[in-house]
């Protein structure tokens, strides 16, 4: 659907972009993460066609982004993060104008202008002053420019910057029904949204893209080994005494012991190691009845955290080797050769 290929931007001596290289598939929604500045807006407006690239190539669905402009645009619906809006027209005639901007006329225009009132939810609001607008409505009216044409990718920046919790939470759900019928690329700095709605991560950190991967692949990649949570009845000290005798446990710590018996402890074994199974016969041959288990996961904090960390430790740097970002080290080992 979209190839990134060596892409470079350069502002005199600085580099905004950084021969950053990757590809979107259709029918994902792809999460875009970096610190502040790590060059995701300007990724985004080159991707758009919006900003010229100083080096690389933008193909969408084929088409180059700046030799073939009208062809490669009408596959792209985009919205910036402040929402391109007029504010004295009304949301019908705003959508009529970039409608027709798009090529649209006629029945199929009112069509499309329809449909995307009812994804957006702002069927209501067509006729009302968009400076008249709630915050969440207008984001919203920004969204449904995006659908007009019914593109097969829609691109959004930032797009619950500044609204309330219900809103977030029905923006986050719009996006995640445009899913199902578009490629979705979504640029956040709330790394909760991105894993509720996200498919595929993109972490890019210094204009360079450092991983490409599944929230779960990174997380267990990157987690110091596999950490579970449990709860049993018995004395803490026999519990820590059959918990660390079990193979492939590196560590255990009782982190509560009431009164009543229950005694909640962290179990830390080796990476890619499964000893849930081990852990339950431990603890019933034990006569320690095991209450509650669960695994818990590195959240996708503590792989952003880690992974745009100016240090990044040789051990972690092999590890991103294994996520998807490999490939397009490889490719460009092949290119060179």
């Amino acid at each position: 659907m979209i190839e990134i290929k060596h892409l470079t931007k350069r502002y005199g001596k600085n580099i905004a972009v950084n021969d950053l290289s990757f590809t979107v598939e259709s029918g994902q929604v792809y999460g875009l993460l970096g610190p502040n500045g790590a060059g995701k807006s300007t990724t985004m407006n080159i991707m758009t066609g919006c900003l010229a690239t100083t080096e690389g190539q933008v193909l969408i669905n084929g088409h180059d982004i700046f030799e073939d402009p009208v062809n490669a645009k009408k596959c792209i619906g985009y919205l910036p993060e402040i929402p391109p809006l007029y504010p004295d027209m009304t949301p019908y005639e705003y959508l009529s104008f970039v409608g027709a901007a798009k090529g649209l006329k006629g029945k199929t225009l009112k069509d499309s202008i329809e449909n995307v009132s009812k994804t957006t939810g702002i069927s209501d609001m067509l006729h009302r002053l968009i400076k008249n607008l709630s915050k969440g409505y207008k984001q919203r009216v920004g969204i449904a420019q995006a659908l007009i044409g019914d593109p097969d990718i829609i691109i959004l920046d930032e797009p619950t910057v500044g609204l309330d919790p219900v809103q977030i939470i029905e923006i986050r759900e719009l996006i995640h029904s445009l899913g199902k019928k578009h490629t979705v690329i979504l640029s956040s700095h709330i790394l909760s949204e991105v894993s509720a709605v996200c498919d595929e991560i993109l972490i890019i950190s210094k204009g360079r893209l450092v991983a490409n991967d599944t929230t779960e692949n990174l997380s267990r990649l990157l987690g110091e080994g596999s950490v579970i949570l449990l709860q049993a009845k018995g004395a803490a000290d026999k519990i820590r005494e059959t918990l660390e005798k079990v193979r492939d446990v590196r560590s255990v710590t009782i982190t509560n012991a009431s009164v009543d018996g229950t005694v909640t402890a962290e179990v830390t074994a080796e990476a890619d190691t499964d000893i849930r199974e081990a852990l339950f016969y431990a603890m019933k041959e034990s006569g320690c009845p095991l209450l509650t288990m669960n695994v818990k996961q590195a959240s996708l904090e503590d792989v952003f955290l880690k992974i745009v960390s100016d240090d990044i430790p040789d051990d972690l740097k092999k590890k991103l080797s294994l996520a998807k970002i490999s490939i397009y080290k490889e490719e460009k080992e092949e290119d060179a050769s």
